[in-house]
């Protein structure tokens, strides 16, 4: 899997898989991983099964600090009309957990720094395509940049329609955090408004999901959907803080691009992780957004561009 490793020689470290929808596996800071490394490991994309195990066949590539969801299609599977297609055997769309943009090799269209006056900035971009005849044909450019010198990652991604049909969209970023930033004690630092869904897991197990457990045999995932209130300049911020490191991630992300958030609390011992899911869709999915109202639809050659920052912080 062609990956470009990126150093900012303040101790910030990470891996941007090209050949996986650019997204940042390995990331750690001083030595101390924080990017959530799976039983999975990185596996080349030539090696995924997109319709296989019910469309539960993402979790046998699911790693790393970013794992991309959408263009189409995120949360979990289902089948939904095809008809905007105007392609008469193709009646429906059967879509797997997440969709199957994190599962798609990038074309690399350039890596390396850039002076700004005294700051050097070191970046890396490529395209995604997702495309078939006679269905959709939408295409990601994304960009990472990061400081020399500096604790930060800047993510801009920008998806288009490059087809001439009306296109559904839905993104998410599920960014994984690991050990030893998760450990028993770390919290989780939101302005948390109002809890809107829960899984049924959460009032079985009773798991802390702010002040977090150790890991735990057996676990089941549980995951809630938060109404996060905006900051004063419009961003969100959400970060997971281990104060016996002294350290604490955070991730910060325009309200208006991503209006929803998911918490994804996996306990389970061999899998121990916390997800922070920025979403431009409620918890409820593809269906109900097209029942709604609420999907995105995408016209020819139409744009969305997501703006996001990673920052390794003291927390002290």
């Amino acid at each position: 899997m062609r990956t470009l490793e990126f150093r900012t020689g303040t101790g910030l470290a990470f891996d941007v898989l090209v050949d996986r929808c650019m997204d940042i596996g390995h990331a750690e800071h001083a030595g101390r991983s924080f990017g959530w490394r799976s039983p999975t490991g990185f596996r080349h994309p030539g090696l995924h099964e997109n319709g296989d195990e019910d469309g539960l066949s993402w979790l046998r590539s699911f790693s790393g600090l970013i794992v991309t969801a959408g263009l189409d299609h995120t949360l979990f599977g289902g089948e939904v009309p095809a008809d905007g297609y105007r392609y008469p055997p193709r009646e429906s769309v059967r879509h797997g957990l997440h969709g199957r943009a994190g599962n798609l090799p990038a074309r690399l269209s350039g890596y390396g720094e850039r002076w700004d006056g005294e700051r050097c900035v070191l970046w890396a971009e490529g395209e995604v395509r997702q495309a078939a005849v006679f269905a959709e044909n939408l295409r990601l450019v994304r960009r990472i940049e990061a400081d020399l010198g500096g604790d930060e990652i800047r993510l801009v991604d920008t998806v288009t329609n490059a087809g001439f049909e009306p296109a559904p969209h839905m993104y998410l970023y599920h960014i994984n955090l690991g050990w030893p930033l998760l450990d028993e004690g770390a919290r989780l630092e939101a302005d948390i408004r109002e809890t809107l869904w829960q899984s049924d897991s959460v009032a079985e197990q009773k798991a802390d999901h702010v002040t977090f457990p150790g890991p735990v045999p057996g676990f089941v995932e549980q995951v809630y959907e938060h109404a996060l209130v905006p900051r004063p300049d419009g961003l969100h911020r959400v970060a997971v803080v281990n104060e016996r490191l002294g350290m604490r991630v955070a991730v910060e992300w325009q309200a208006s691009e991503f209006p929803y958030f998911f918490e994804w609390l996996n306990l389970r011992s061999g899998n121990y992780a916390v997800g922070l899911e920025p979403s431009t869709h409620h918890v409820s999915g593809d269906a109900a957004a097209r029942q709604d109202g609420s999907m995105i639809w995408l016209g020819a050659q139409e744009s969305r561009t997501y703006h996001t920052t990673f920052r390794v912080e003291s927390a002290s």
